[in-house]
């Protein structure tokens, strides 16, 4: 398990603003399942669904940030949970980009990769492994998305969704899986102990050029589209 609990220069936990942040919310003197909850909640709802600069940033990044997409959300909320003495792992794959239809419009939806990197978190606690990829989208972007599409049920694919319980979605964490994209998965990297190992060995299919625009132009388009919805 030490290997599931280790820091790395992205898991950056003992940096301050963490730390700071783990006693404020009291996460270490809740038992395993409200503490793992409350993390998961806060991680949700606390920091925003929205574009970083790029997957690999470290944990205190996203922090600042106070926005994350499916691999930053993960490399914060696995921050905060090994600070707490929660074991953990992450899962990476590619997802097809019609689940991003909406949140990027236009040319940059059409020059965007078909295939993009995708990840979630795996913990470890009572004796099973369980899936949280449920913490991409905070309640108020999901429920203002519903509200906007308040005729579909069941199978919703878009604006970084990708679900066949629309209506439904199971996002609450309490001892199950979570999963909000999860349906758009088509690609399965594997399990790897930490995000510095994954985005070693895995990125995004941009070219320099293309991740330039990116970074410059289309993430703060992204960020505007989401925004809108979430108001």
């Amino acid at each position: 398990m030490n290997n599931y609990l280790k820091e790395t220069p992205i898991l950056n936990y003992s940096e301050s603003s963490i730390q700071s942040l783990v006693k404020s919310r009291n996460w270490l003197v809740m038992d395993t399942t409200e503490r793992v909850k409350s993390i998961y909640n806060y991680v949700r709802d606390d920091i925003k669904f929205g574009y970083n600069l790029s997957d690999d940033i470290t944990a205190t990044q996203v922090l600042k940030d106070g926005y994350g997409q499916c691999n930053t959300k993960a490399t914060l909320l696995m921050a905060l949970l090994r600070a707490t003495g929660i074991p953990n792992r992450i899962h990476g794959f590619t997802i097809d980009k019609a689940l991003q239809k909406g949140a990027v419009t236009g040319i940059w939806y059409k020059l965007s990769p078909k295939n993009i990197l995708h990840s979630w978190v795996e913990i470890y606690v009572y004796d099973n492994w369980y899936f949280l990829e449920g913490v991409i989208l905070d309640k108020k972007y999901l429920s203002k998305l519903q509200e906007k599409n308040i005729d579909c049920k069941t199978t919703f694919c878009g604006y970084g969704a990708y679900t066949d319980n629309f209506e439904n979605p199971p996002i609450d964490w309490n001892l199950n899986n979570t999963y909000i994209q999860h349906k758009g998965i088509n690609q399965d990297f594997g399990l790897f102990d930490t995000p510095d190992e994954f985005y070693a060995k895995h990125q995004q299919q941009l070219g320099a050029f293309k991740k330039f625009i990116f970074r410059k132009i289309v993430r703060h388009k992204m960020n505007r589209n989401v925004e809108r919805i979430r108001k």
